[in-house]
C-alpha cells in the first residue's frame, strides 16, 4: 500500500481530518513521518488502526477505553507475552473482557430506562384524567 495523506487515511476510515488530528493529539495515533513537502504519510497500519478506534466508538466505548485496549494490543504486538499468538489472544481477551464490561453497563442502562419508561407511562395514564387527585399535585399554578 502507497502512504496515504491526511485526507485520504480520513477517507478510507470514514472520519473527518479533523477527527485524525484529534487522535494524534490525543495519543491514539502516531504522529506519522512527513513527505519533503511537508504532509502527513499514513500507512496501512495507521489505516487499521483508525478503523479499530471508529469502530470500538460505535460500539459505545470512550476514548479512554480504547487508548487502553489500543495500548495493550500494541504492547503484546511483539509477542512478549510468548509465542507467535500469545500477544493476539492476550489483546482479543481484553477486547472481550471491555466487551463484556460495556454489555453490562448498556443492560443496566437498559433496565433504567425501562423503570422510568413505566413510571412515565403510569403518570400519563394517572394525568389524562383531568380531574384526577393523584395528578393535580403535580401541576404548577401560574
Amino acid at each position: 500500500m502507497e502512504s496515504l495523506t491526511i485526507s485520504q487515511l480520513a477517507h478510507e476510515a470514514g472520519v473527518h481530518v479533523e477527527t485524525v488530528r484529534y487522535y494524534e493529539r490525543r495519543g491514539l495515533l502516531r504522529q506519522p513521518p512527513r513527505s519533503p513537502a511537508g504532509y502527513r504519510q499514513y500507512g496501512a497500519a495507521d489505516l487499521r488502526r483508525l478503523q479499530f478506534i471508529a469502530r470500538a466508538k460505535q460500539l459505545g466505548f470512550t476514548l479512554s477505553e480504547v487508548a487502553r485496549l489500543a495500548g495493550e494490543h500494541d504492547g503484546d504486538s511483539d509477542g512478549a507475552n510468548g509465542g507467535a499468538n500469545g500477544g493476539a489472544n492476550d489483546s482479543a481477551d481484553s477486547v472481550v473482557r471491555a466487551a463484556r464490561a460495556k454489555l453490562r453497563a448498556l443492560d443496566e442502562q437498559q433496565r433504567a430506562l425501562d423503570e422510568t419508561r413505566l413510571r412515565l407511562a403510569r403518570l400519563i395514564d394517572i394525568c389524562e384524567d383531568a380531574t384526577s387527585e393523584d395528578c393535580v399535585a403535580l401541576r404548577v399554578r401560574g
